[in-house]
This record gives structure tokens, C-alpha cells and sequence, in this order.
């Protein structure tokens, strides 16, 4: 197991409740969960709600969570997937140990299972295609029709079933299906199709098989197979669960285990959707599956977040049956706490406006101290050099200021950060009128940003760079991916909501040198501006910083207006 601390609810859930119950009732001698993805997209921020329980009832309770990939889609399915989701989980600070496991694992046994159902007259082969199934099956108000086929014998149907194994028939052909009862009120129950035939070559076994189980038909019985106690999904399986007893009602399976359902975590301005996210992949809306934009666990890393952040997210939303939608803010909320306390401060200049200290020595360096974190004491200070040439932000200067206006204008005073106080005595502007310099005098009183000896005080604190040794940077400033609370609700497409300003590219920031040595991946804080993040795409001329997310919910704010 990692060693990164159990996640723990102060407050035992639903879910945790059950599992007290059956330890102590002697029902089972220990707890052995599992994280059952399909390999066929990234994961995202939903999925981590599932890893953290998963795995987070298995530190709990001193048992075990398999990672198993329900590999039974060859048509959708890549290594590129099972590696990116084994990097999600171990990110995120869970370890599966020697348990991990595929569903390919269990073909040669599901496969004798399924033979069982036939030589039972439990299951019969059909050769309707899937749309006359699907007309077939009724609806809620009518029950379904018999197939044709559902009373082939059994001799016939295991000839036709291995015919269909060795490769005899078309994709599409002939399928087999569970013989259970078409005028069930569960739809789920009206003959399900088990098998399917499927001339895909298969990521692990290759093209050993040319017919493939369904999820429903794999699923259950790799749990009993695993000896899987509590078998956890979201909601929208809880209609399914009928079907996965029946499994293992009438398949002499080694091991009983239960499926419990609960909520599945869904954010506002986000979409979750596998569908969509690889659709907004693919028509290159974003950049890939990890553009920052977007909610996998990739994206988010990248981005920025910690994944103690997101434990601690997915402990706050808790555990529950009510289907229902989380306010975005709660996960940034999240972000902040945790970088607050363990990024590192410095100071960038997104928008530069040259500033020259008129009074100050050409040749002159100060380094002036600032702390590197405020909540960390032990974390020490670092040296920021101050020279006449400086950067501020372009934001931090008005020409004709208001009376509450508490940064630099002209003839005014402000205090530059753990430096000295400037006062602007001159504006310098361009053909077009825009303001290139300003031209400002210091108070050598003042150094370290102490109060002067004669008593004058300012309300303002800027933040600012030296010119002479800043480092260039590109900066990737995010935001949400949706303009729209609800970006599938209503008509048109989805993409219709997304939101045109949810990437500001600045490739011209000033940072301060210290920077220069933050690796890629790296959290920081430039102060005043929010929390970044290094990028991958950093070399070794160029930096390249991501925004996690601002210092304060300014969407709110922005909505309001």
C-alpha cells in the first residue's frame, strides 16, 4: 500500500457502514476493494473520486484494492490508456501492489462460464442483428419480444457458439445471449447479450479471440474471480446490479461479492463525458488529454493541482446516493489551501511597464531578503536583486488616479515589495500615446519597504522585478474550459458553451532569477497574481508557466458583473 496517509472520514458514510457491519457480523474476514477502468480514455476528476474510495477503504480497513483494467472493447482500447491510468492512480498516491489485474485475464474462464449458461439453457446464440434486438426488447410500458432463435437447442447452440470462436462468422452476425425473461420490468434482465463477435486485434491478447464478453457479462465474475468484497460503482449501475447477481447466482463462481452504489462526482462549467472530452481532443478544441483545460487527472496535474488537494476534494464532497452537481469553486478552494501552504513565493510581472529609478546609482545592485513562504518559517528567505532598472505591472500605474487608487501615479508614493518606496515623477509615452517608462525616484530611508523616519506613510505595496536580471517566460493564464454553468443543458451542442476566453497567452512575463531554477512540474506563487505551475514544455532557453488557479475566486465576481 502507499504511504501516504488513509483517507479518512470523520463521519462514517453509507458505504462504510456496510462494510462495519459485515466485518462484524463474520461475513467476511477482511475487505478487498477495486478500481475497475476501462482502457479506453484518460481518467478524470470523477474517476478520482472512485480511486480515492476504492483505495482509500482498503488503507482503512488494513485489506487490499485491485487495479483491474475491464479490458473487453478491443475496438477502443490502448496501452497508451493503462499506462496513463496506472500514472493518474500512483499520483495520486495509491499503490495497487502485485494486484493488478485485466479482464483478458479471465477470457479462457468467462468463456467456459458462458458455455456453462448454454449447457444450462441459460443462454442461446441469436442471429438478429443488433438493431432488431434493440426494437425487440419493448419498453418500459410493453414487454419484449422472444427472438426467433431463443429456443435452439443445446447442441445447437454450443456448435454455434464455438463456431463463433474460431472465427466462422462476421462481426455482427450472430451474438449470444442470456436466456432470463424478455417481459422483465428491468430492461437490463430482457436476454442481455453476453458475447459479441468482434475480428479486432486486442491490445494484450492480440488476435487470440475474435469474440469478446460484454462489460456486464466480464464484470461481475472478474470480482468473484479476484475475491472482491465489496464491489463499489456509481449510480448509473445500480439498474444493472439484478443482472450482476444473476451472474453469479447461476455460475458456480468461487466467491460472492456485493456491488454497492453511490454517487458519481460531476462539477459545474465542466463535461465529463468520455465521449466528449475525446471529441474535444480530437477536433482539437483543446491541446490533448492533458491540456490543462481540461477535467482528467492528466490535465489537472499539469495544470498544477496537488493531489493532496484533490484526496482532500473528494473527502469534502463525501459519499452519498443523491445524484447531484459540485460547485467548481469547492475543488479550487481546495488548490489554494494546500499551495498556501506549500508554494514557494516569488514575484513575476505578467503585463511590464519599465520603470527607472532616476535617483539610484547606474551601477549599483541591492539584494533585498523576502521571505520564500510566510507559512513555512523554516522555508528561510530569499535574496531578490533591485537595481535602476525595474518592471511593474501595467495595472499597477494610472495616470489620472482615482482617490482609492493605491498603487503608483504620478506624484504619489508606493511601496515596492521588500524594497524601497518610488514616487513617479515622470511619464514617458510612445507615438501612440501608450506609457513605455516612468521615470521615479527612491527613498534610501526606506529599504526593506520600512516606514521613513519623518513619519509619511502609503497605502500601496506593489510588486515589481528587476529589468537587468528577470528572466523571460512564456505564461499560460487558464481558465474554466465552459462559459456555462451547465454546458450540456439546453439546445445545441455542448461546444456551443465553451468559453472563448479560457486561454490568455503571455509571452513576454519578466520573472524574478530565483525562477530560473524551478523544475517542470513545480508549484509556486508569484505574488499577487496567483499560483503557476512549471510546464513540460519548458527548455532549457525558455520557461514555460501554467496558472492553477488565482489567489482568489474572481469567477464569481465576473459572473456577478
Amino acid at each position: 500500500m502507499s504511504d501516504e496517509p488513509a483517507v479518512e472520514n470523520a463521519r462514517k458514510d453509507f458505504i462504510r457502514e456496510i462494510i462495519d457491519e459485515d466485518l462484524a457480523s463474520g461475513k467476511h474476514e477482511g475487505t478487498v476493494t477495486r478500481f475497475p477502468p476501462e482502457p479506453n480514455g484518460y481518467l478524470h476528476i470523477g474517476h478520482a473520486k472512485s480511486i480515492c474510495l476504492n483505495f482509500g477503504i482498503a488503507q482503512e480497513y488494513g485489506g487490499r484494492c485491485h487495479l483491474r483494467f475491464d479490458d473487453t472493447n478491443p475496438t477502443k482500447e490502448d496501452t497508451e490508456y493503462v499506462d496513463s491510468i496506472k500514472e493518474d492512480v500512483r499520483w495520486l498516491g495509491f499503490d495497487w501492489g502485485d494486484n493488478l489485474y485485466f479482464a483478458s485475464d479471465y477470457f479462457e474462464q468467462i468463456y467456459e462460464w458462458a458455455v456453462h449458461l448454454i449447457k444450462e439453457g441459460k443462454a442461446y446464440v441469436d442471429d438478429q442483428n443488433a438493431e432488431q434486438i434493440r426494437e425487440a426488447r419493448g419498453n418500459l410500458q410493453e414487454p419484449g419480444t422472444d427472438s426467433p432463435f431463443r429456443d435452439r437447442s443445446v447442441e445447437e447452440n454450443l456448435d454455434l457458439f464455438q463456431r463463433m470462436k474460431d472465427g466462422e462468422f462476421g462481426d455482427g452476425e450472430k451474438v449470444l445471449r442470456a436466456r432470463i425473461d424478455m417481459a422483465h420490468a428491468n430492461m437490463n434482465l430482457r436476454d442481455p447479450v453476453l458475447y459479441r463477435i468482434a475480428h479486432a486485434h486486442h491490445h494484450r491478447t492480440g488476435d487470440a479471440w475474435c469474440i469478446y464478453p460484454m462489460y456486464d457479462f466480464a464484470h461481475g465474475q472478474s470480482d468473484a474471480l479476484e475475491h472482491i468484497t465489496h464491489s463499489l460503482c456509481t449510480l448509473e449501475f445500480e439498474h444493472h446490479r439484478p443482472l450482476y447477481d444473476w451472474f453469479l447466482d447461476n455460475l458456480p463462481v468461487p466467491s460472492r461479492p456485493r456491488q454497492i452504489e453511490f454517487s458519481r462526482l460531476n462539477l459545474n462549467y465542466t463535461v465529463m463525458s468520455k465521449r466528449k472530452l475525446l471529441q474535444l481532443v480530437q477536433e482539437n478544441h483543446v491541446s490533448g488529454w492533458d491540456d490543462p483545460r481540461m477535467p482528467t487527472i492528466s490535465g489537472i496535474r499539469r495544470r498544477g493541482y496537488p493531489a493532496e488537494a484533490i484526496r482532500d476534494f473528494c473527502k469534502t464532497v463525501g459519499i452519498t446516493k443523491f445524484k447531484g452537481t459540485n460547485d467548481i469553486g469547492l475543488l479550487e478552494n481546495a488548490v489554494r489551501q494546500v499551495l498556501n501552504k506549500t508554494a514557494n513565493r516569488y514575484m513575476a510581472v505578467l503585463d511590464p511597464i519599465k520603470v527607472t529609478v532616476t535617483n539610484y546609482p547606474e551601477d549599483q545592485v541591492e539584494e533585498m531578503e523576502a521571505m520564500i513562504n510566510p507559512e513555512d518559517p523554516d522555508a528561510g528567505m530569499r535574496k531578490v536583486p533591485f537595481c535602476r532598472d525595474l518592471y511593474i505591472e501595467r495595472e499597477d500605474f494610472m495616470e489620472d488616479a482615482p482617490k482609492k487608487f493605491f498603487r503608483l501615479s504620478v506624484d504619489k508614493e508606493v511601496r515596492f515589495r521588500c524594497a524601497y518606496w518610488l514616487k513617479c515623477n515622470e511619464v514617458i509615452k510612445d507615438e501612440s500615446g501608450e506609457v513605455v517608462e516612468l521615470l521615479c525616484t527612491y527613498d534610501p530611508e526606506t529599504r526593506g519597504g520600512e516606514n521613513p523616519p519623518d513619519g509619511r506613510k502609503v497605502k500601496g505595496t506593489i510588486h515589481w522585478v528587476s529589468a537587468r536580471h528577470a528572466v523571460d517566460a512564456e505564461v499560460r493564464v487558464y481558465d474554466r474550459l465552459f462559459s456555462d454553468e451547465d454546458p450540456e443543458g439546453g439546445e445545441g451542442s455542448f461546444l456551443d458553451n465553451m468559453n472563448p476566453d479560457s486561454l490568455h497567452l503571455v509571452e513576454n512575463a519578466k520573472l524574478e532569477p530565483c525562477l530560473a531554477d524551478v523544475g517542470v512540474g513545480e508549484c509556486v506563487q508569484f505574488e499577487r497574481l496567483g499560483y503557476f505551475a512549471v510546464d513540460p514544455d519548458t527548455t532549457a532557453d525558455r520557461k514555460v508557466f501554467n496558472r492553477t488557479v488565482p489567489l482568489r475566486d474572481s469567477w464569481a465576481k465576473k459572473q456577478k458583473k
